[in-house]
């Protein structure tokens, strides 16, 4: 197999990837696992909303279903992130704890503009 072969299994892959880790935060912040400090935050607050966009926002990015609304969505999600919450505390990324905030956005922007690969539900219902 050519590597142009490849790309858009690898896309596939790395919606995945990307998808399960972006869960990670929500069930982080709702259900503590992986384990955190603190209670859960309220549905209707900024932490509670991020929280309701990181699960549906990460389950759907994984199923590849409807990637690329979603994906531009929460690459937007992920900008707004950034500025409100990260760059206030430091203008460097790796000081600010703003990195993967801004490795999301640019990841969902891709996928908001590639799809989802051959391994999507997208892409079975396009069949």
């Amino acid at each position: 197999m050519s590597g142009s072969e490849w790309a858009p299994r690898l896309l596939s892959v790395l919606r995945i990837v990307a998808g399960l880790q972006f869960l990670e935060h929500g069930t982080q912040k709702f259900f503590s696992f992986p384990m955190r400090a603190g209670a859960a935050p309220e549905l209707i607050s900024m932490l509670g909303v991020q929280g309701c966009l990181e699960i549906a926002g990460g389950i759907l990015i994984i199923l590849g279903l409807f990637t690329r609304p979603v994906a531009f969505i929460l690459a937007g999600d992920m900008a707004v992130a950034y500025f409100k919450v990260h760059l206030a505390k430091n203008f460097f990324p790796a000081l600010n704890g703003g990195d993967a905030a801004i490795l999301f956005c640019f990841v969902f922007l891709y996928m908001a503009a590639a799809g989802g690969g051959v391994w999507s539900l997208d892409a079975q219902r396009n069949r």
